[in-house]
């Protein structure tokens, strides 16, 4: 349950991700906006089995090894546009900072740096910092002192950062999910493919054998299968 439920704008903040979605394919096609769920699948582990698996045969299921080399993890930087259902800029890591988030978000902003965004994200620190305040201002001309972090200004707190991203009038404005609704990001659903398809079920023999297999599913995925999910929850609580 979301601790945010007992704020009073918690029914308008999730009123406002579905219309979001609602609206993303019309805004995409007639202004050029871009409405992009993003989020940080993070753990990702190559696993190699010490044995390969042994397939299913008549009347048996499949035999899987239950032993593993561990060669490390890997986060993957998620980008869904919500109005093709293609994952844009993928990027793996294996940190998720504050610099690698804003990397993100300049890989993403540079592939049409003159459109409008939509960036739908949770509550994460490194989703509101004070390098993403500073990147957004920069890119939307925003000559205006931020302030200080912890001091005053725009920058002072994560709730005043927060206000600044959110800003409607920005050409890059922040939708942020209220706290424990992964669900409200698509994004998430994506993730849940990915780990039925890939890593769930592969071997893999270090984290570059990872990293290409994930990269190679990204790309079959936006030629074969991407498309724009149909999302029915208009934010209102469905009868029983």
């Amino acid at each position: 349950t979301s601790k945010d439920k007992l704020d009073p704008s918690f029914d308008t903040r999730v009123s406002t991700i579905c219309a979001a979605y609602r609206d993303a394919i019309d805004l995409y096609l007639r202004e050029g906006i871009h409405t992009i769920c993003i989020d940080e699948q993070t753990g990702i582990q190559a696993l190699e089995r010490i044995a390969p698996d042994r397939l299913a045969g008549p009347g048996m299921t499949m035999l899987r090894e239950y032993e593993y080399i561990r060669h490390g993890t890997l986060c993957l930087f998620g980008n869904l546009h919500v109005a093709t259902g293609k994952i844009l800029s993928p990027m793996l890591r294996q940190t998720r900072t504050e610099e690698d988030y804003l990397e993100n978000i300049d890989a993403l902003v540079s592939m049409d740096p003159d459109a409008g965004y939509r960036l739908i994200a949770d509550n994460l620190t490194t989703h509101c910092s004070e390098s993403c305040v500073r990147y957004v201002a920069t890119s939307c001309g925003i000559d205006e002192d931020l302030g200080k972090k912890g001091v005053r200004g725009i920058l002072k707190s994560v709730a005043s950062r927060v206000a600044f991203l959110t800003d409607p009038s920005h050409r890059i404005q922040f939708l942020f999910t209220p706290r424990h609704c992964s669900w409200l990001n698509q994004i998430e659903i994506w993730f849940g493919t990915l780990r039925r398809k890939v890593t769930r079920w592969m071997s893999f023999t270090s984290l570059e054998s990872l990293r290409e297999s994930i990269e190679a599913f990204i790309e079959y995925f936006n030629d074969t299968m991407a498309k724009p999910y149909a999302w029915t929850y208009t934010g209102r609580v469905l009868a029983a």
